[in-house]
């Protein structure tokens, strides 16, 4: 498996070339999906020239991903390179601190491997003077993710303890004294625990550093001094029952197994997010103290033993991928604000927070390089994915001497750009109106693709999941497809989202279905006063997990819609606490669990209200969904048919919670096609419609396709 370089202007020619000459753009189908080319994980050079990134393609015969590492120029001069090029994807490229070599995680095949197990991913190591990649670990179970030390001498590695998983159990009944014992993400749990490794990197020589059967250890740190480890755990010993007390501690990187712990965190709430200061002397970690607020910014000594003390004050926003600035004066983050996603500089000497970056886009996956003063991130927007950029920051403006933001910006990447040339792609409009009680709530809306004055078009409302999280200017292909459909789309974030202040989305307490349900109808009356060629006899709504339950209680409270597609949803709050992955998960929206609430918990149920419903409703569900059961959609669905209401229900095997994210691509493709024939059944009236399951369809991608 020999590793050369190419640069993508071989690709993107041969693209360009094969490509016909397309004398009108098309509508974005479900389809398209295959060809998407997803940006991720760009890391500076320690010298800042260059940049090494992923890029995830899909495999449609095989159904699956692949992911590949790129590196590019910093500044533009040199067309990206492709680094690896086995069958098995390539993930997490880490330079090596001389830039010599980039470390990454792989599941490939090493040299000798022939016992016909299958490959765990390791790390593996390529230098930049040629040569075969190098398998520098070798767990057993694999290797989850890890951090070069500082001197270069070592990896902290994350695995998972006891044999192999390759190894077969005498038996196959699963076991548990704790209350959780599976995760959406990863399934059924086993007696294997996640902990640390340290990896000499040149004899690949593997010592595990912490151990322990009723917690996992998460998130290892390096010191600057590459002499300790700070990590996050929880040790209350009831880390598998009802606590959510992980601590950040801190060990020493001498290889040996249970060596004295220090504690850094002082909360009883979950901390997490260990990051050291540049001299090694304090610890930033993020923590929502008391454990309904906003998470935000804390500084302990690395010492331990001192209380913790918040870095900024009145920052109302989500602190996530949080980092330190060289100087160890200032601190990085990336959060959500009001629908836009934003890289901010909290001034530990001022205690303040200053965006920067601004503008209707999504900025994330960054990375800084102080040497150079650089910033490489990836941006979106609702009618492009990511690409690659690098600006420099406008240090000037962050330090209050002009206006924060950045300067000299420069795309690096044109991912997708031969399909971009393709489509026909619609804007996104915000649309603020009022909400319950008179709260400013944040609306968008795009219109159909061809949109002409003096016709009428369909609308489909759609409800993000969470409560907790936003819809805005990002990327959604789902929405695409909506309007090449002929139908204008809206979206909400209501009371319960993020991005707009912890006040607002604790409003979801003890609201689900109440305000919340107002500040999304309110919404659809401003769209509908605002844009009169909207058919108000021809609303569509749907929406995944929270949302899927709005979709439920909305069409369990009015009759407004004519067609719903609900996915992952919510109907019945009493069975589902008793049944997902994480026990009594709603208490802190009704004030107390089941137990204490149980009839609130019941007056909260869409099932409640079921026989009020008389929208045509499709229900999508995955098998192996552990946050919202299976269970959830049969009780929906069985109920819809029990009242006569014309409904039909989809089950995705294999899937769990993220289908629509990161499922296999062709159940993700088919998830769009079967919303898009419910639409068009039951808000166009095609009655003609075929299901995407039908032998009738024959290669056709939906009714409107065979159309043309």
């Amino acid at each position: 498996m020999r590793i050369f370089f190419r640069t993508l202007t071989v690709a993107v020619l041969s693209l360009v070339m094969a490509a016909p000459l397309f004398a009108q753009t098309r509508g974005v189908t479900a389809e398209d999906y295959f060809a998407f080319e997803t940006l991720g994980d760009p890391h500076f050079s320690p010298d800042g020239a260059t940049i090494a990134y992923v890029v995830t393609t899909v495999d449609q015969k095989q159904n699956r991903r692949r992911s590949e590492i790129w590196t590019v120029a910093a500044d533009g001069s040199r067309p990206p390179t492709l680094m690896t090029t086995a069958s098995q994807s390539s993930n997490s490229p880490r330079w090596s601190p001389d830039g010599k070599a980039i470390a990454f995680i792989s599941a490939r095949p090493a040299a000798g491997d022939g016992n016909g197990d299958t490959p765990r991913a390791q790390v593996w190591l390529l230098s930049l003077s040629g040569g075969e990649p190098r398998r520098v670990t070798n767990l057993d179970n694999g290797v989850s993710g890890f951090l070069w030390s500082p001197d270069g001498t070592k990896l902290v590695v994350i695995s998972r303890s006891g044999p192999s998983d390759n190894a077969k159990s005498p038996s196959d009944v699963r076991h548990y004294l704790h209350a959780n014992y599976k995760f959406n993400d990863s399934g059924w749990f086993d007696d294997k625990k996640t902990h640390i490794w340290i990896a000499d990197v040149a004899t690949g020589r593997s010592v595990q550093v912490t151990s322990g059967d009723d917690w996992n250890d998460a998130d290892p740190q390096w010191s600057p001094d590459s002499r300790r480890i700070a990590f996050v755990s929880d040790r209350t010993g009831k880390a598998f029952d009802e606590s959510h007390n992980t601590d950040v501690w801190v060990v020493n990187a001498d290889g040996a197994t249970g060596g004295a712990l220090t504690k850094i965190s002082d909360h009883a709430t979950g901390d997490n997010s260990p990051r050291w200061s540049p001299d090694g002397q304090t610890i930033a970690f993020i923590s929502a103290v008391p454990e309904k607020t906003h998470p935000k910014i804390w500084l302990a000594s690395s010492a331990g033993g001192s209380a913790s003390r918040l870095a900024a004050d009145g920052v109302d926003l989500i602190p996530t991928a949080m980092r330190w600035a060289a100087d160890g004066k200032s601190l990085y983050f990336e959060t959500g604000y009001h629908g836009t996603s934003r890289l901010y500089r909290v001034d530990l000497t001022a205690r303040r927070a200053t965006p920067v970056t601004t503008g209707d886009r999504t900025v994330h996956l960054v990375d800084i390089n102080e040497k150079t003063g650089r910033i490489a991130y990836g941006e979106n927007d609702p009618t492009r994915m990511d690409d690659l950029y690098v600006a420099d920051l406008n240090m000037n403006g962050l330090r209050g001497a002009g206006a924060p933001g950045l300067i000299n910006v420069k795309q690096l990447t044109h991912l997708n750009g031969a399909l971009w040339k393709q489509l026909n792609l619609v804007p996104v409009e915000r649309v603020p109106y009022r909400g319950a009680d008179g709260w400013d709530v944040d609306g968008f809306f795009m219109k159909p693709a061809g949109w002409e004055a003096g016709k009428k078009y369909p609308m489909i409302l759609t409800i993000h999941g969470g409560p907790a999280g936003q819809f805005g200017f990002d990327w959604y292909h789902e929405f695409q497809v909506y309007a090449s459909h002929g139908w204008a789309v809206f979206f909400t974030n209501p009371r319960g989202s993020t991005g707009y202040g912890e006040k607002f989305e604790r409003g979801i307490e003890l609201n689900w279905g109440g305000k919340d349900y107002v500040d999304v109808m309110s919404g659809v009356d401003a769209i509908l006063a605002k844009y009169d060629w909207i058919d108000r006899d021809r609303l569509g709504v749907t929406g995944g997990s929270y949302g899927g339950f709005m979709t439920n209680w909305i069409v369990s409270h009015t009759t407004r819609f004519k067609a719903a597609v609900t996915l992952r949803s919510i109907s019945n709050f009493v069975s589902d606490d008793g049944t997902r992955d994480g026990q009594y998960g709603h208490a802190d929206d009704f004030q107390g669990d089941i137990f204490d609430k149980f009839d609130l918990y019941w007056d909260r149920s869409p099932l409640k209200y079921v026989k009020n419903v008389k929208t045509p409703t499709l229900v999508l569900h995955s098998d192996n969904d552990y946050r919202v059961p299976i269970e959830q959609g049969e009780q929906w669905f069985r109920a819809l048919r029990h009242f006569g209401v014309p409904s039909e229900i989809v089950f995705f095997p294999r899937e769990n919670h993220n289908l629509t994210r990161t499922g296999e691509p062709k159940h993700l493709v088919e998830s769009i096609k079967w919303q898009v024939y419910w639409f068009e059944r039951y808000l166009e009236g095609k009655t003609n419609a075929v299901a995407p399951d039908s032998p009738a369809r024959s290669g056709a991608t939906s009714t409107q396709d065979r159309e043309r």
